[in-house]
This record gives C-alpha cells, structure tokens and sequence, in this order.
C-alpha cells in the first residue's frame, strides 16, 4: 500500500474529508510536494475559517464598548456563589466583554453592600445586578442609578416577601432567580411527606429576616400548618460559625425532634454529618447541591435537596444586560425562574458528576447528559 503523507492524513482526519475529488486528489496527488502543500493549505483555510467563526459564534452583533457590569452580592464567599461568578465571567467570555466585578459583603452587612453599589454607580456601570436580600434597603440606590441612565437587574434575591407578605421591592428591570416563598412552600410539602401528622421540627436559617432565606421558611412554615411546631433557629451568616450552631441546638433537642432541615445551602451541606456525629437519624433536607450534600443525598443522610442553579444566577444578568445595552434599551429583560428542582436519592445521579455549573470543578468541560427522556420540565404544555 502507498505510504500516505502525515500532513495529508492530518488534513484528511482533521477536515473529515469524504471519499470524492478532494480526498482522491491528496492520496494520488502530482508529487510529495503539491499533495503536502494542498493539504496545509486547507488545514490554514479551515483554521483561518474557524478562527472568524469564532467570533461569531452568537450572532452577527456589532462592536461594543467594553462595558463593565458588577454584582452586588450579601455573601460574596459563600461557596454556594461560586457557580454563579463561573457563569458571570462565561457569559462575559462569550460577548467578548471584561469580567464582571464580584462585591458586596462577607457576611451579609447592608450597609456594605449599598456602599459597593454606589462605588459601581459611581464608576459608571454599564449595569448592575443586585442580590436584594431586603425590600427596603436598596430602593433608593436602585432608583438613583436607574435615573442616572444605569440598568439594575437582581439575582438570587427580590426583596419579594416579608412575614409572608408580598413586597414591592426595588424598580429592577427584572428578576433572575427562584420564587423563594413558593419554594419554602416546596419544602413544606416535603416535610409533610417525610413527617406525617406534625410534631417538633426544626428549620435552619443563616439569618432571620433576609429577603434571600426568610421566604423560604416563611413559605415552609405556612404549608406546614398548626400540626408541626417549627423552630426557626438562627445560625449566622459565615459559614464557619454555621456547624456548631446546628450541633448545639440538635444535641438539646435530640428527644424531641421529628426532623431537621435548612433553607440554604451552608446550612444543608453541614446538617447531614452534623446529624451523623450526634447518631440521629430523622428526615432531614435542605437546599443547593454545595459540599456534602450531593454525598448525602445519596448516602441517605439527607432525604431530599431543592435546587435552584446558581450558574444561570450569574450566567442570564450579564446576558440580559448586554441585550438590553446593545439594543438601546428596546429588549427589555424578563423576570426568570432558575428552577424548584427536588433532588432526592432516586433522581440525584446527573448531580453527581464534578462540574464548573454546580461550582465543584474549574473545568471548562462538556457534560454528557444522560440519554432517554426528559423528566420534570420547568414548564410543560400537558394539561
């Protein structure tokens, strides 16, 4: 058999050049030289032709500016986030834009946060997403950096309920998050399922109050109803700080306690081996996929997790502010809900693998989704 050029295989493979003309050509070719000359030719072309369509890969847009966006966030360690600055920086890689800038508070301090969202008003932000833990606090902020011609967005967060009751908020261009009371609602249920006919549970909060964790266990605590007696007990806003808490309060109430559960992610990823050192074994459940949650959904420790994904917390602002900015403010972005997955031990296999989009891996990597159908779909037109 002829011994085939290594560039002419390479372009061949490379190219996935079908039987025909083209291929014929490069196997017979007119000589060594002209076959391995055709061959870096179109290996150049093809890489010259990728090159271009690189850059325009999402559509045909025009030169922008390098705007610049910020996100104001009241936990900005927290590791539940980390997905989110992934999917912030991705999108902003994909418009060919600077990464966005990531501040706020450690630990959930209003004040620092309205400070860290003046400095971007200040600076000029091509726009803003805000995660408004509070109904109050950012109204003025917002209302100023809206007249001054800067669009605001909030993630994670809406200022959307307090002791249950719908709130106005803050004048956003729109929402991009999980509706908070409707999944504490969610929770409710779940407890109800695993604790049938009441009795003493407890719920873990970082901190009472907030508009990003107090929905929840508003929303909980009212699908519960008068059967349950529901401790809404405090755990601080650091990580750090969260496990002894929970320990603490577990350990006094050890007799007496039908189940325990959590409305944030710290609290969930530490409730399951908090639960395990003290030998309790009660339903127990939470939210978000961080630490050792996905472990303990599936070792059984946990009984269920309500996902809400982070990644398009960070991911769909940018987006929304770019389309908004690009277009003279005629796409005006739309409120989204991220989801209200209920991830238990029979459906928490696709949750297992690592991933940039749960936040367990830097690795920019395609995810090979599993095959079959489609279960659970956000929306359905079944009726």
């Amino acid at each position: 058999m002829r011994k085939i050029d290594p560039m002419v295989d390479e372009a061949i493979q490379t190219l996935n050049i079908k039987d025909g003309p083209t291929r014929r050509k490069l196997l017979g070719g007119a000589g060594l030289v002209s076959a391995t000359a055709a061959a870096s030719a179109l290996l150049a072309a093809c890489s010259s032709s990728s090159s271009s369509a690189a850059g325009s890969t999402i559509g045909s847009f025009p030169k922008t500016p390098a705007w610049k966006f910020y996100f104001i966030n009241h936990v900005t360690t927290n590791a539940f986030f980390t997905p989110t600055q992934y999917g912030m920086n991705d999108a902003a890689a994909l418009l060919g834009l600077p990464n966005p800038v990531w501040s706020g508070s450690d630990n959930q301090v209003i004040s620092q946060m309205t400070s860290a969202f003046d400095t971007a008003v200040a600076a000029g932000a091509a726009g803003i997403a805000l995660a408004a833990i509070s109904s109050t606090a950012f109204t003025s902020h917002v209302t100023n950096a809206m007249n001054k011609g800067i669009p605001v967005v909030t993630y994670n967060a809406d200022g959307e309920y307090v002791n249950g009751q719908p709130q106005i908020g803050t004048n956003r261009l729109c929402y991009v998050g999980q509706s908070l009371y409707v999944s504490g609602q969610s929770m409710g249920a779940q407890i109800k399922t695993l604790v049938p006919g009441g009795g003493d549970i407890v719920i873990f909060i970082p901190q009472a109050g907030t508009g990003n964790t107090q929905p929840r266990f508003d929303g909980a605590k009212a699908a519960l109803g008068s059967s349950y007696t529901v401790a809404e007990i405090a755990t601080g806003a650091e990580q750090s700080v969260e496990p002894a808490a929970m320990k603490a309060y577990l350990l006094a109430h050890k007799s007496s306690l039908k189940g325990a559960f959590a409305v944030d992610a710290g609290d969930t990823q530490f409730l399951g081996p908090q639960l395990k050192s003290l030998g309790m074994s009660i339903p127990a459940g939470g939210f978000d996929t961080t630490g050792e949650t996905v472990p303990n959904i599936q070792s059984g420790t946990l009984d269920f997790t309500i996902y809400q994904d982070p990644y398009l917390q960070g991911f769909m602002p940018v987006l929304y502010l770019y389309l908004y900015n690009i277009s003279g403010g005629v796409l005006q972005p739309p409120d989204t809900d991220t989801g209200l997955s209920v991830i238990t031990k029979s459906n928490v296999g696709p949750y297992v693998a690592q991933s940039r989009y749960q936040g367990s891996t830097t690795a920019e990597k395609y995810i090979q989704r599993p095959a079959g159908a489609i279960n659970a779909p956000m929306a359905s037109t079944s009726t």
